[in-house]
């Protein structure tokens, strides 16, 4: 492009100037900052969660290959690479994507956090003070599947054998915990809708 293109010559006192905006240099060095950040977290991540993103295979393949490597010049010259290549792509979806799966794992490790402590309670328990604590905090539950497990968990502890009623009770409770987090989630969507469209 040449000059003319940006500054023609007026030719009426009232004709608009156009001028070329040059790009804030110190903004692109940080949206450059910022997309090499998140490349640097997806890489983290599992070849299954990588797969999630949907990438070009180009992408997909460095990011796979970046997060095999340790921390040297190789994989800071791949997460570069890798940062050129999104920032012609949909980055927005990107990082919201990313924000959805540490949210989820956030979540899960919330959840169970959660299963593990209600376990731990009930187990120990001998008494139904735990159990009642329970269904009042989460009254889906089904409080005869939960009390069979209860008392088998506690069976095996006390003969020394597999904890395998533990382990079961430990996976319905993370599924209640989980199926209820779900169901919760859906209902402020719901609540969300509802303001909006009274807003309008």
């Amino acid at each position: 492009m040449n000059d003319e293109e940006y500054f023609p010559e007026e030719e009426e006192d009232d004709e608009v100037e156009y001028y070329a905006i040059r790009p804030n240099k110190t903004q692109i060095k940080k949206e450059i900052a910022t997309v090499m950040d998140m490349v640097a977290e997806i890489c983290e991540l599992t070849p299954h969660q990588i797969a999630e993103f949907n990438l070009p295979d180009n992408i997909h393949t460095a990011l796979l290959d970046a997060g095999k490597m340790g921390k040297n010049a190789a994989r800071k010259r791949l997460l570069k690479y890798i940062t050129g290549q999104l920032r012609v792509l949909d980055v927005e979806a990107v990082q919201e994507k990313l924000a959805r799966m540490k949210n989820q794992s956030a979540h899960a490790v919330r959840e169970h956090h959660q299963a593990e402590r209600w376990r731990g309670l009930l187990v120990a328990d001998t008494s139904n003070r735990q159990l009642t604590l329970l269904i009042s905090e989460h009254p889906s539950a089904d409080s005869q599947h939960v009390r069979q497990l209860q008392r088998n968990a506690q069976k095996e502890a006390k003969e020394a054998k597999p904890p395998k009623s533990a382990r079961l009770l430990y996976k319905y409770l993370k599924e209640l915990i989980a199926e209820e987090a779900i169901y919760s989630a859906e209902l402020d969507d719901d609540a969300s809708e509802d303001l909006e469209d009274e807003e309008i």
